[in-house]
């Protein structure tokens, strides 16, 4: 057996987010969040499930915070609900949705565990999306204010901010594809949303260092990787528009200040353009401390314009395992992205921010959850990590997703991502034989293989 070692410091994390978890959603003068709407149109969610209960960590947090303890993490990343600090999205502070993320991070830090604070995770408020949503350039002035709210509460004891998570989810994922709330299918508005989304992200940077923030702050997209079914041309250029479309078009503005002019140039000839104002770029391409990566599939694919996508990538079927969730296990994908990434953009510290696998393994006859799926996709995933630290990627941490099983967007509750199962009908938590590796993992900071 062999021992693959991480660097002294090396940051073991795990993950969720706040519509995912919290519930609670209309206590102590949350507002509406898109999702609480989208829930509730028929067929947008499986079994129409909702988020209003979730994990019931609105009123657990200390009792999680207690299994944070003891699964050996140095930090947690989780997400601030908008609409619990602004409930309408640009009006009065919600002095409790303040409080309640203050007393989550007391207890966070009182625990030894560090907190990494994502901004925004999905949940706009329903008010800004009957006023346009992120398509409305206004949205921009709004977040700005609910930022700058988030800091003054906590600066000093959150060290890790994130301003967005998964800016291609919030805007070809939601506008575009319209799997996710609002659910709208207009190619124009998504490129718009994911402008403005890039344009917000940039004023809050510069906000952060306007303000004195103490701490580092960044942001994280999801990743996938792309590789051609062949070397002829037509595949080559397929497979580098799928990837581009998830990691360019938003890694490159905001490390460089540019969109990919390939890219661009598909886009314009799909009908789409980015409607860019003066100095736009300047502020997306402002300086970020950390970025963050969420990875957990890629694929093979190929030129097919009349049955691939909108950049004409045709999958083609490897034979490779896939989770319950039907994606890829794909972990040399996940070297390929970081390994890119220093290529490209030099040595920008890195935090795996999501890494995970979907398995619905239940209790068994005695209670106990044997998910050793998830522990080998772990594994995988983990020892690219390793194998890209030791080609030079300068990556400081890993965020395992997620803590516990949750409200999993659109697939509803029928999905399982946690290490922690959650039976959502008592509350109960229960250890999962992943939650055990993991534990091992982080605190020895080597890997066994």
């Amino acid at each position: 057996m062999a021992i693959v070692q991480f660097p002294e410091g090396f940051v073991w994390g795990a993950a969720t987010a706040a519509f995912q978890v919290e519930g609670a959603y209309r206590e102590d003068g949350r507002g509406l969040s898109i999702w609480d709407t989208f829930c509730r149109i028929p067929g947008k969610v499986w079994e129409g499930d909702n988020g209003d209960v979730a994990c019931d960590m609105y009123h657990r947090y200390k009792d999680d915070i207690r299994l944070m303890k003891d699964l050996g993490i140095t930090s947690y990343r989780f997400s601030v609900a908008w609409p619990r600090i602004i409930p309408d999205g640009s009006g009065e502070v919600n002095p409790k949705g303040v409080e309640f993320y203050r007393n989550l991070v007391d207890e966070l830090l009182a625990n030894g565990i560090e907190p990494m604070l994502t901004l925004y995770h999905w949940d706009l408020p329903q008010a800004l999306q009957d006023r346009g949503g992120w398509a409305n350039r206004e949205t921009i002035d709004h977040f700005l204010k609910y930022a700058e709210t988030v800091f003054r509460a906590l600066d000093g004891k959150v060290k890790l901010w994130a301003t967005f998570n998964e800016p291609w989810c919030i805007s070809f994922l939601s506008n575009y594809i319209g799997a996710h709330a609002p659910g709208l299918r207009d190619l124009q508005t998504a490129i718009d949303v994911a402008h403005n989304v890039l344009v917000a992200h940039g004023r809050t940077v510069r906000l952060f260092r306007e303000l004195g923030i103490r701490g580092r702050i960044g942001i994280a997209p999801n990743t996938e990787w792309a590789e051609p079914f062949t070397d002829r041309e037509e595949d080559v250029e397929a497979a580098w528009r799928r990837r581009g479309w998830l990691n360019e078009w938003f890694l490159r503005p905001v490390m460089t200040g540019e969109y990919p002019e390939k890219l661009a140039q598909w886009f314009e000839k799909l009908g789409g353009k980015p409607k860019i104002e003066p100095g736009d770029m300047e502020l997306i391409g402002s300086k970020i401390d950390f970025l963050g990566i969420n990875y957990y599939t890629g694929a093979i694919g190929r030129y097919n314009p009349e049955k691939g996508d909108i950049f004409g990538f045709e999958e083609v079927p490897m034979g490779w395992e896939k989770t319950d969730i039907g994606w890829n296990i794909y972990p040399q994908g996940l070297y390929n992205v970081l390994t890119y990434i220093k290529r490209e953009f030099g040595d920008i510290p890195i935090y795996i921010t999501e890494n995970g696998a979907c398995y619905n393994d239940e209790p068994d006859a005695v209670g106990r959850v044997r998910d050793a799926r998830r522990i080998e996709y772990l594994k995988k995933h983990v020892l690219q990590v390793a194998r890209a630290i030791g080609s030079g990627v300068n990556v400081k941490g890993y965020y395992t997703w997620s803590l516990m099983d949750n409200f999993e967007w659109a697939y509803g509750y029928s999905m399982r991502f946690g290490i922690l199962f959650v039976d959502y009908e008592t509350q109960r938590r229960i250890k999962k034989d992943s939650f055990y590796w993991y534990r091992k993992l982080a605190r020895n900071n080597y890997i066994e293989v």
